[in-house]
């Protein structure tokens, strides 16, 4: 079939701007792209294993996520609009928790390429880069300071959050497939970057904001003041930890919120939590700061350090009233009422304002942190960087994402291909779907996940969010909307059994692989125009068609049914079967 110039430009710009397949938002958003409307509807039909499957294809710790993601996704997601945003994370980690299992884990990879790959740091960015460039071929070896994996995972996020065993049952998968770990092994000391970056065909550095940032606050050289990445680090090591029994916090984010909590489990009795940022404000999730205020801590946001008192050990932190802490052109710059003063005892002072990779170990004339933000490629070719060595400590999903994103380049880089051809849409994108909601919504109120009782969770590190059973997972998977853009194929019953939508149907148009039939079903009523979001004629094209199919068949329909209307048509502008009468006057033509 022989196309014009014209109804090919037309064709393209269905096939061009069709949503049909456009991600739902909750896709959309996520890092890792995860097909959330896929699993959440594998769930609801009570085939978890799919759905986990489905997950796998995304990410090896679908575990880790349903426990530790900030889950973005749920801020996109539209049953928000109604009433609560769908519980997402809590629906993957219901999957994990009810279908994994070791012996099925697809443990096949590619045939051995004989390229070496090496990677600084066990946490989430290197885990995920060492999982995708393994399955690969690539031989891959992570160097990792601390004596276990996990990186800021296993030290940044306490046992009572994500359990010590749900991230060595899923770590195990790198070696499995092959993955040698270096544990205690310390770039710069135990081995130097240079000679990784010699000897490795690919590097890619992925270490976590181990250290904390401390700020100059009169007293801060006392016994008693800590560093809240360090008191962390120790928890997650099962370290011994001596705490007083009154501990103030300051910072208002969520490792201050893990400090506070942390330190209720250690034996802290009293514990206050002090922010420059309004309640509002404050950079911690909501639920962070209602689970710590459920557990007791006191918080006091608006304050900032004024100074630490105290001889030789800290006995109590003074505070001043902080009126304003970013200035009119977004720039951090607090203000202060001097005047406005408030001390509260302590025996300890926690900071947890900040935290920082140390790339010392990087050579000087090397940024780790200017990296390409598509490819994570450095100045240096064969070195890559993701993480929160990069710029700033990212969330747990996002560091996955630059391990995905790092490995994609690594390997085209070694099989020398283009390191950014298609990747516009590798990470957390905007979704062009556009979806009213109707107003006929069932509302379905959103399924809390049941808590471990308060009085149990006082020292210890068990796990306080305990899961959902079977009967709350389907009930909270029935509430997704299924948020997709095929209006046109509810209205049209031949759209909807001829294709999976417009563009699919145009795009076999091209190619010459649609049956005629599906043209002349068409019943030209404009029910997909009305309702499509772009307004697309479809039933224009669907007539020129037509008469492309016509034309090429000798002026004749190319539908073998349509012989009967050809012969009627001849019939009826037949002199034998027409006869006409002309009227003789107005009373005889009525």
């Amino acid at each position: 079939m022989q196309l014009s110039e014209k109804l090919v430009k037309e064709i393209n710009e269905i096939i061009d701007d069709c949503l049909a397949d456009e991600s739902p938002y909750c896709q959309s958003r996520c890092p890792l792209n995860i097909d959330v409307q896929g699993y959440v509807t594998l769930i609801g039909e009570g085939k978890y294993r799919e759905a986990l499957e489905l997950i796998r294809e995304s990410t090896p710790f679908p575990g880790i996520l349903g426990r530790v993601c900030a889950h973005p996704c749920e801020e996109e997601c539209k049953r928000g609009e109604i009433e609560a945003a769908l519980s997402i994370k809590n629906l993957k980690r219901f999957a994990a928790d009810m279908a994994d299992d070791p012996k099925k884990w697809d443990l096949s990879t590619a045939p051995a390429t004989g390229k070496k790959v090496a990677i600084i740091g066990a946490g989430p960015a290197g885990a995920t880069a060492a999982y995708d460039l393994q399955k690969k071929g690539h031989q891959v070896e992570i160097f990792e300071s601390l004596p276990v994996v996990g990186g800021m995972l296993r030290v940044g996020i306490p046992a009572y959050r994500l359990p010590e065993a749900v991230i060595d049952q899923e770590y195990s998968i790198l070696e499995k497939l092959g993955v040698n770990i270096h544990l205690n092994t310390e770039v710069g000391t135990d081995v130097q970057f240079e000679s990784l970056k010699e000897d490795y065909d690919a590097v890619f550095v992925a270490v976590g904001a181990h250290n904390a940032v401390m700020i100059p606050v009169e007293g801060s050289d006392l016994e008693g003041v800590l560093e809240g990445a360090e008191f962390l680090r120790k928890a997650g090591l099962n370290e011994e930890i001596e705490i007083g029994k009154k501990v103030v916090v300051i910072g208002g984010g969520n490792v201050a919120m893990d400090v506070a909590r942390t330190a209720w489990r250690v034996g802290a009795e009293e514990i206050h939590v002090a922010c420059l940022e309004c309640r509002t404000e404050m950079p911690a999730h909501s639920w962070e700061i209602e689970d710590a205020e459920e557990e007791g801590i006191i918080m006091h946001p608006g304050w900032g350090p004024h100074k630490i008192d105290g001889n030789k050990n800290v006995e109590s932190m003074t505070f001043k009233e902080c009126s304003q802490v970013f200035d009119e052109d977004g720039n951090f710059n607090p203000e202060y009422c001097e005047d406005n003063l408030k001390t509260i005892e302590a025996d300890n002072v926690i900071f947890a304002i900040g935290q920082r990779a140390d790339t010392s170990f990087v050579n000087d004339d090397l940024s780790i942190n200017k990296v390409d933000q598509i490819t994570m490629q450095s100045e240096a070719e064969n070195v890559f960087g993701g993480g929160d060595c990069i710029g700033k400590p990212l969330l747990a999903v996002e560091a996955m994402s630059h391990g995905k994103k790092a490995a994609k380049s690594i390997d085209r880089y070694l099989n020398n291909e283009d390191l950014k051809k298609d990747r516009e849409r590798e990470g957390a994108y905007e979704s062009k779907l556009e979806k009213e909601l109707t107003g006929e919504e069932p509302v379905r109120k959103r399924i809390d996940m049941r808590m471990l009782d308060l009085e149990e969770r006082k020292s210890n590190f068990k796990e306080v969010e305990l899961g959902f059973n079977i009967a709350e997972a389907k009930g909270e998977a029935l509430r997704c909307l299924e948020c997709e853009c095929k209006e046109c194929m509810k209205e049209c019953i031949m759209l909807d059994q001829y294709s999976d939508s417009p563009k699919e149907l145009f795009e076999r148009v091209k190619k010459d692989e649609v049956d005629p039939l599906v043209y002349f079903s068409c019943n030209m009523c404009s029910q997909c125009t009305i309702v499509c979001p772009n307004e697309f004629e479809i039933k224009d094209k669907f007539m020129q068609l037509r008469k492309v199919l016509v034309k090429e068949n000798n002026g004749e329909s190319p539908i073998k049914g349509h012989n009967a209307i050809k012969w009627h048509q001849r019939l009826g502008f037949s002199k034998l079967f027409t006869t006409t009468q002309a009227a003789t006057d107005e009373e005889d033509s009525k």
